[in-house]
Order: structure tokens, then sequence, then C-alpha cells
């Protein structure tokens, strides 16, 4: 089960239903996996204030995720609509294809997939590529890896 929590309204006002996107973008990820994954569409303040208090960095972020660990719950994922606006536009790509590209990385982190080193991101990467192709997103990693190092980075 997914379920999409519109914090910020900035969400639905600059996509037509967040939530449809997000859902497609979370069943695709979590394929034939069970279990609840709750997804925060929210504001760059809350997400500085998730990622000072569980990761220590004191700014704010595109994702975070949070693995759960049971069968029943896989975990939580929260984006901030500023950073991901802003991102979107500096890479020149529509902010719903952003956001599914994002869900899908949030998704794979609760499924386990990292990318510390530097073969464990080529490998989180080509499925990140493979899952968006499918929904008709083009490769976010194609322009010189400069959005992948964008997620890399900042999750």
């Amino acid at each position: 089960m997914i379920e999409v929590e519109v914090e910020d309204e900035a969400w639905a006002r600059a996509l037509t239903d967040p939530e449809a996107l997000v859902r497609q973008a979370a069943e695709a990820a979590a394929r034939g996996k069970t279990g609840e994954i709750v997804v925060l569409l929210t504001d760059d303040d809350t997400l500085q204030e998730l990622n000072a208090r569980f990761l220590a960095k004191d700014r704010p972020t595109n994702v975070l995720s949070f693995p759960a660990g049971t069968d029943a719950r896989l975990g939580d994922v929260a984006l901030a609509f500023g950073v991901c606006h802003a991102e979107a536009s500096e890479q020149g790509k529509p902010l719903a294809d952003h956001l599914r590209h994002l869900v899908v990385h949030g998704v794979l982190h609760l499924l386990g997939y990292d990318h510390e080193a530097e073969n464990d991101a080529a490998r989180m990467e080509a499925l990140e590529r493979q899952l968006l192709a499918e929904m008709n997103i083009p490769d976010p990693y194609a322009e010189a890896g400069r959005a992948g190092a964008d997620v890399r980075n900042r999750t």
C-alpha cells in the first residue's frame, strides 16, 4: 500500500495530481514487494529539520528515505518542494519527471539499495534508468552525470 500525504500545497499548485505521480513511481520501484510506503510531499524547512535530526546535516535536501525494516511496512520517503522545484528548473526537466525520479530513488533506498560505493551507485542508477524508461522519463544521468551527482550528494 502506498499512502501519499501532501503537506505543502505548492506540490498541488505546481503539478496536476501529484499523488498519482508518486503512486506510479513508488509502485514501479517497489514492484513485487509488499508493505506500506508513506510518501510525504512537504517543504524545505521540514526536510531540513529531518536531515538535521536524523543525518546531522543542517540543510534542506531533495529526498530522504526512512526504511522501516519490516515486511508489513517498508518505510517513509519525504520530498521538499523548493529543492525539487529548483533542481528541476536548473536541470531543464519537468518537475513531474524529477518528482518521479526522486520517488523511485527514495523507494529503492527503502528496499536496501545504496550509492555510497561506486559499484553500488552504478547498480542503483541502472535500475533507476530502467524504471524511469518504463515510465517514458528520459535518463536523468545522461547529461554528464550532473543529475546523478545531485541525487547522490543530497540524499
